[in-house]
């Protein structure tokens, strides 16, 4: 597929406005509004609005500006729709991409940097692993033709099946595509994460195969439920969005569900033992951090000083040692390292461990595999860690177990 590339001065002017806007909107969030440990349930971080005026919109040329695709929690990208099924993708630091209906024109004029995506979208190489679960979610992936994991990389039924089936075949991971297979099958969208910058010169060899790329930032979503609001922007791309649509607002649900839930004070640890035996825990800007307080738990490291905007951030033991050793509850994270069977397990990792609080209180618990891929529902893991800090039943758990 060829990109288009034209230059209008006034809509590169409208464009870089718009994105400026929305780019400070992502990089702030909604981190500093709810304290970690309050007991109050985090608000809607934007309410974009869909009847906005057509001055809030880019411009382009021989399209009517409809509205603005509103989003509740979702802060890191915003769809723009025009009159007859064109959309506008706006993912500061990642792209803008103009979405074009099946047999409908590329508009003339456009800035040279939107990307075009014309469909049928329906031989996507996904090497963001993060975004089966929401095509799962709306039922689009049949849209999927090429997967940057194998079958015994996904924890989601319906990639396996495809995979098992053949529907859908490994084209190589993110930094090592099969670019003759992509030719061959004709790939027209490589949806990347952003690992995809650490290799740019596959991102760039992609793109030069006339082949264009969406890089997913839904990892950057501050509030748990923001990343399970990208199924909206992958729906415009699958023609799902009334499916979309009806799929969040059921996610959503939680929130409602929690929203009169008093914080119990609880502190938990979430976090995993890498392979130099350091430990890994979560920036307290991300969303994990933020699944706890929503539950009603206080996440151990909220005053955790970092300078780093990486979602994961690496401590020696001694530091850890010195926040968690009394913290009430224990969540190894499973979904990146093997999950946890026995207590001993994790004691065989650092002996310090046996003199922790929740160690000793029988309060450690162990994510599965599935968890990191299981964007689409979120809140069933907000539910299992407000069972969790409330002693309730067990049985209704998602992603969580009890480690023995």
């Amino acid at each position: 597929m060829k990109r288009t590339y034209r230059k209008s001065y006034f809509g590169i002017v409208a464009l870089l406005l718009c994105l400026l806007l929305f780019l400070t909107a992502c990089g702030s969030g909604n981190g500093g509004d709810t304290p970690a440990g309050s007991g109050a349930v985090p608000e809607p971080v934007t309410e974009q609005s869909g009847k906005s005026d057509v001055k809030d919109a880019p411009q382009i040329a021989g399209l009517t500006f409809k509205d603005i695709t509103p989003l509740q929690y979702a802060t890191c990208f915003t769809i723009y729709n025009y009159e007859d099924g064109y959309a506008l993708i706006d993912i500061p630091e990642s792209g803008t991409y103009l979405v074009v209906p099946e047999g409908k024109d590329v508009p003339e004029g456009l800035a040279e940097d939107i990307v075009i995506l014309q469909k049928p979208l329906d031989k996507i190489y996904l090497a963001a692993t993060s975004a089966m679960a929401l095509f799962d979610a709306t039922g689009s992936i049949g849209n999927i033709r090429m997967s940057g994991a194998e079958a015994s990389g996904w924890y989601i039924d319906n990639a396996v099946a495809a995979m098992n089936a053949g529907d859908i075949i490994y084209a190589g991971k993110y930094s090592a595509p099969d670019y003759e297979m992509l030719i061959k099958e004709g790939c027209n969208l490589a949806i990347e994460s952003t690992m995809i910058y650490h290799t740019p010169k596959v991102k760039e060899m992609i793109e030069d195969l006339g082949i264009p790329v969406l890089v997913d930032r839904s990892s950057y979503e501050e509030h748990p439920l923001g990343r399970t609001e990208w199924v909206k922007m992958y729906a415009v791309l699958t023609d799902k969005q009334a499916e979309a649509e009806a799929f969040f607002d059921e996610q959503a649900k939680v929130i409602e569900e929690l929203k009169d839930f008093q914080n119990t004070g609880k502190t938990v640890a979430f976090f995993y033992v890498n392979s130099n035996g350091a430990i890994v825990v979560r920036n307290p800007k991300d969303y994990i951090p933020k699944m706890i307080d929503i539950a009603g738990g206080k996440y151990a490291f909220a005053d955790l000083k970092t300078d780093q905007t990486a979602s994961s951030i690496q401590i020696t033991m001694e530091e850890f040692f010195a926040t968690a050793v009394d913290a009430d509850f224990l969540i190894y994270n499973g979904s990146i390292d093997t999950p946890l069977t026995t207590v001993d397990d994790l004691i065989k990792k650092d002996q310090m461990f046996a003199e922790f609080k929740a160690v000793k209180e029988g309060n450690v618990w162990t994510t599965g595999k599935s968890f990191y891929q299981a964007t689409d529902i979120v809140g069933q893991m907000i539910r299992d860690v407000n069972i969790m800090v409330t002693d309730g039943d067990q049985s209704a758990m998602t992603f969580l177990s009890k480690v023995e």
